[in-house]
């Protein structure tokens, strides 16, 4: 906005290069009634824009002392800014010394006191210390009148304002990219696969958009003011994949440890019913046949699954009344694993509490269901399923042995196994590798079942994600 300064015969503007300072009028209202008594226009009152310009005080600037001779306008003779030759701009303190002991000066010489000696520099510190002293009425006035100054200093030294402006918008900009870079957002993560791979565990950021894309939709009803979908996702992954405290996550998104419980819970839910459907998945006999490894493809065209137990400690003792053959307190839990020849997870049960035998895990966990009649399983170690596998018509190998029908060993029927003995060993440990959660211990309250009409706990369903996940990444151990 330019003003004009409202003194009856004053034609200063504020315009670039003028040099001078537009003050408002006070709010105070006795020091309001000096100022306009001191315009003396008959019948005028000031408003918001009413401006007063520096030429109208002795020192070419108010002072907010009232001792001063420049609390209230007195220069009422109109001065031509062309007519004040800007001088250079001085170091501000030892400019506002020299204003302030001038004043000081001309207030003694107002009383009286003529011939005085000029104050000296203890003078001058005393009425610099007292002329600081700010009415909260007038704080309007300060801001307006360090911007003036700002303003006046620019203009002597000649700058190129559209310069600055430019300078200051590169500026702007690049303090926006370094607080997003930092803060754990899309950028954060964005054009930097290795940020990606030690955070989520996933192998670049197309496919953490990917998964972000699939599960954005049902987290509408997630509620959470501090925290983006994405963020919500980003926490759940680093829960899952670097094992963090409640406690740490919460220094790091700037939320409460009550915001992280529910999140990681809420969005696990939704990657549970979402995702893991969509990647675990038993495929057809046709697609396994069609996909199968160079090293099964002769020896054995008919493998279905390879399968595997692992076990993860719990904090403390977990009990679960509805469960065969579990103590009243147990602290491990039981997973049966299948894998594909490709090296993808097909088949993840549901936790186990309890010296479980694999044989009743894998007939409690509906694995067996799975199985069609010719369907060759495989495994690393004797898993004791063998009979199981064999009532449902398949065939049960293991490294390098396979049973027949009627439950017999035949040494040497699979020569090449040897060579894929370890293939589901290794793909466990990669998830549980990938995934730190799952090397546990599990914390009670995901030992729990998170909803009344399921059995699954929340650290089943942390399991499931975590196969689900391995499943976008490259094959764990691929055969060919």
């Amino acid at each position: 906005m330019v003003h004009t300064c409202v003194v009856a015969g004053c034609r200063n503007r504020r315009t670039p290069g003028t040099g001078l300072s537009f003050y408002r009028f006070p709010r105070d209202p006795e020091r309001k009634q000096l100022w306009i008594a001191a315009v003396n226009r008959q019948g005028w009152a000031p408003n918001d824009g009413s401006r007063l310009c520096s030429t109208h005080f002795i020192s070419g600037k108010q002072v907010k002392n009232p001792r001063s001779p420049d609390y209230v306008p007195s220069v009422f003779t109109p001065i031509s800014p062309e007519m004040k030759e800007p001088s250079r701009p001085e170091v501000p303190d030892k400019q506002e010394a020299r204003v302030e002991a001038a004043n000081a000066l001309l207030f003694l010489q107002r009383q009286g006191g003529s011939g005085l000696e000029e104050p000296g520099p203890m003078d001058a510190n005393i009425e610099g210390s007292v002329s600081s002293l700010t009415d909260d009425d007038d704080d309007d006035n300060d801001d307006e009148s360090l911007n003036e100054d700002g303003d006046e200093m620019l203009a002597q030294s000649s700058v190129n304002f559209d310069d600055v402006l430019k300078a200051l918008r590169r500026e702007n900009r690049a303090l926006r990219d370094s607080v997003e870079k930092m803060s754990l957002s899309e950028n954060f993560l964005r054009n930097d696969a290795e940020k990606v791979k030690f955070y989520t565990g996933l192998p670049n950021f197309f496919v953490l958009e990917t998964v972000m894309l699939l599960l954005a939709p049902h987290m509408d009803a997630i509620r959470n003011a501090k925290l983006s979908k994405f963020q919500q996702l980003l926490l759940t992954l680093m829960r899952l994949r670097l094992d963090l405290r409640n406690q740490d996550l919460a220094y790091r998104f700037g939320v409460r440890v009550g915001t992280v419980v529910r999140t990681v819970h809420h969005v696990i839910s939704i990657m549970s019913s979402t995702l893991v459907p969509t990647a675990v998945f038993w495929p057809s006999r046709a697609e396994l046949r069609k996909n199968l490894p160079a090293a099964l493809r002769s020896s054995c065209p008919d493998c279905a699954v390879i399968v595997d137990c692992f076990t993860v400690p719990c904090e403390g003792p977990v009990a679960r009344g509805n469960e065969q053959g579990a103590t009243a307190a147990c602290n491990i839990l039981n997973y049966l694993m299948g894998v594909a020849p490709q090296g993808v997870v097909t088949f993840i049960s549901r936790g186990v509490l309890g010296n479980f035998s694999p044989r009743n895990l894998a007939e409690s966990s509906g694995f067996l269901a799975k199985l069609l009649p010719g369907d060759v399983v495989l495994a690393s170690r004797d898993l004791d399923i063998g009979d199981a596998v064999a009532a449902r018509g398949a065939r049960f190998g293991i490294a390098g042995c396979i049973q027949d029908d009627e439950s017999r060993r035949v040494e040497g029927s699979l020569p090449d196994t040897t060579g894929v003995q370890a293939h589901v060993e290794r793909v466990v440990s990669m998830v549980r590798r990938r995934y730190t959660m799952l090397t546990g211990p599990v914390e009670r309250p995901f030992t729990t079942a998170a909803e009344r009409t399921s059995n699954l706990s929340t650290f089943d369903k942390i399991v499931q994600v975590a196969c689900a996940l391995n499943n976008l990444c490259i094959s764990a151990a691929p055969l060919e």
